[in-house]
């Protein structure tokens, strides 16, 4: 089959690879039918040191499960499924708390002998917790709203769901690629009334506004944080959603959130030491939260809207690419001028 891999720092590559194969009586062989380009895969196309091992890359996807191991029920041949971007047993005692990203069984795709979702074909361990059944077929024109299911939308909505958005809480989102985005559609579901979108992409900032944003903010630095204050009357925000990872989006975060507020952060940190003192958050009595996003435990209860056509998170995708393209998805999302890459192997 072909697949992807990553070389080192901007050298990315679509290349032959062995066929998958259970090795477990739990795992399944899907089919990839779609894919995509992450915002994170970026961070190892800026520093992944070189290396004469690809790594493969990829890590979020649908497909139809071709082969299933003894163990697996509740799935068969055939059948379209999602996968979040971690896979798990679903019920191990950290599954059952709703945090699949910590399953004792579980893991990431594209790590170990497990290989990624930039490909035409996986195996996938730990398959019947894993894998989710969706209810239509694979022509359906729904596939990239159901591919967000299996890491931005469900990212975007941790990010919402740990800082605890309802309609009394006024919100920030730092970002406004396709996570920040889906924030901002986690935040209008869960009833806020006031959402100030940071970024600075017009083509973005109007879909934020069409997905809920109240207020776009460009500025950024100590402008941005004096923008916000001016937008909520001094006070700063009771939550903010920080979709980027890096330092200045956290300083920015630490700057507009109100006392007793929340820093929700999923943008995967590129950084260990950041201010957390007297000063900083513990004077003001700031919570801070977020961390990868357990995307299986929120499938279900997002699945609906997006199967009736009630929300659209796949227009964040703004360019569709074959596998042998992949290269070039990279570059453009790199260079800023595609914000989500949809592959179609």
């Amino acid at each position: 089959m072909r697949a992807t891999f990553m070389y080192g720092a901007g050298d990315v590559r679509v290349e032959n690879a062995p066929d998958p194969a259970l090795r477990q009586p739990t795992d399944a062989i899907v089919r990839i039918v779609r894919s995509c380009i992450c915002g994170s895969d970026l961070h190892p196309y800026h520093n992944l040191p070189a290396s004469e091992q690809g790594t493969p890359m990829g890590h979020e996807f649908l497909g139809v499960i071709e082969d299933l191991g003894s163990e697996v029920s509740g799935l068969k041949r055939g059948d379209l499924v999602v996968a979040p971007f971690a896979y798990s047993d679903n019920t191990c005692v950290f599954c059952r708390e709703g945090l699949h990203t910590s399953c004792l069984h579980g893991g990431f795709w594209a790590r170990g002998e497990v290989g990624g979702g930039q490909a035409e074909a996986i195996r996938v361990p730990q398959a019947q917790g894993t894998l989710v059944k969706l209810p239509v077929g694979e022509d359906s024109e729904l596939l990239p709203s159901l591919l967000t299911l299996a890491d931005v939308y469900g990212t975007g909505y941790h990010a919402a769901k740990q800082a605890h958005v309802n309609a009394r809480t006024t919100v920030a989102v730092i970002g406004d690629g396709a996570v920040g985005l889906m924030a901002v559609l986690s935040a209008k579901r869960l009833g806020a009334e006031q959402i100030i979108l940071m970024g600075r992409h017009d083509e973005r900032t109007k879909l934020g506004i069409d997905f809920g944003a109240t207020d776009v903010v460009p500025e950024r630095g100590a402008e941005g944080v004096e923008k916000v204050r001016e937008l909520t009357g001094g006070e700063g925000v009771h939550t903010v959603l920080e979709a980027v990872g890096y330092m200045n989006a956290y300083e920015t975060a630490v700057g507009i959130v109100r006392p007793g507020g929340v820093i929700s952060r999923v943008g995967v940190p590129q950084y260990e030491d950041a201010p957390i003192g007297f000063g900083s958050l513990f004077g003001p009595n700031i919570t801070l939260t977020g961390g990868p996003a357990p995307a299986r435990a929120y499938i279900e209860e997002l699945l609906p809207d997006v199967l009736e056509g009630r929300v659209e998170p796949g227009r964040v995708f703004d360019r569709t690419i074959g596998l042998e393209q992949v290269p070039d998805g990279y570059r453009a999302m790199d260079e800023r001028t595609a914000l989500k890459v949809l592959i179609q192997p």
